[in-house]
């Protein structure tokens, strides 16, 4: 990595941070392409952070990621947001403007769409897809989904409330895509997985290692495609569930890798070294 007085510093904020990966994918991309920067993390609390961005700013730093907690008050105290923000609610790149301004930007959307069409070579338009989990990352998918023009859309979740409130935002952004809740229901979850063109894995469930399957393999079908978020092992007790009659599965890390890649280039106006990113990600998660 070449670094000098001239560094150009870039870097992820959280609280906490230290399980973050963007260092790792993004210093390689900085290496590769023998740039002068260096990508770095640091622990912001939350009510600091609307300080913390201008501060970071006048240091000269390129850009930042934001992770958990932060992406929501980053949203609601940016003057400038893009609509990928705005649709999703949250920030998780900021964007430092020549002229003194900051804006929010969010890739996570992005990042799914690229790698659905590495898993599958497709996109989501005209898709009937079923997302288990309707939290962050559940609610991106399915906004992002729908903004897509995705067919129909159906999503479980333990909560049924919050479900519900997404089925009113998805109405209000898409009217076009049907949108349908799944009662808090184990048979009914799997019939209506059963139906989908592409299911989501979108819970925290697989994380551990030893972690079900929260479908049986009964819940899928031969051809389907089956996109699990967690990114921590090559293959989750989901995707052995699906794979297991014939459906294709992918993991999460490259919606992780799309999303920082996406970000790398709003800051930079380059593209980064894709394949460096992705081999840092591996070697690091699956070693």
């Amino acid at each position: 990595m070449k670094l000098s007085g001239h560094t150009e510093p870039f870097a992820v904020l959280g609280h906490p941070i230290g399980h973050t990966l963007s260092p790792i994918m993004h210093n390689a991309s900085l290496a590769s392409l023998d740039m002068d920067a260096i990508y770095l993390a640091f622990d912001v609390h939350p009510d600091k952070l609307m300080s913390v961005l201008p501060s970071m700013q006048e240091m000269g730093f390129g850009g930042v990621n934001l992770t958990v907690p932060l992406k929501e008050v980053a949203f609601n105290g940016l003057d400038q947001l893009d609509d990928t923000a705005k649709n999703l609610g949250a920030v998780n790149t900021v964007e430092f403007l020549e002229d003194g301004t900051i804006r929010g930007h969010n890739t996570d959307g992005y990042g799914f769409l690229a790698a659905v069409k590495e898993a599958f070579n497709c996109s989501v338009k005209d898709l009937s897809i079923f997302i288990l989990g309707s939290g962050g990352a559940g609610r991106a998918v399915a906004i992002t989904s729908a903004v897509e023009g995705a067919k129909q859309i159906a999503v479980a979740d333990l909560d049924e409330e919050r479900t519900e409130r997404l089925k009113v935002e998805l109405a209000d952004i898409a009217p076009a895509t049907e949108v349908v809740v799944v009662p808090n229901d184990k048979e009914l979850w799997s019939a209506s997985c059963l139906k989908a063109d592409l299911v989501v894995q979108a819970t925290p469930v697989g994380m551990n290692p030893d972690d079900p399957s929260l479908l049986e393999k009964a819940a899928f079908r031969d051809g389907q495609m089956v996109f699990d978020l967690v990114y921590m092992y090559p293959q989750t007790a989901f995707m052995k569930a699906a794979e297991a009659v014939g459906a294709k599965a992918a993991n999460g890390l490259d919606m992780l890798l799309y999303q920082g890649a996406r970000a790398f280039t709003i800051w930079t106006g380059k593209e980064p070294d894709v394949d460096a990113m992705r081999k840092a990600l591996q070697d690091s998660v699956y070693k």
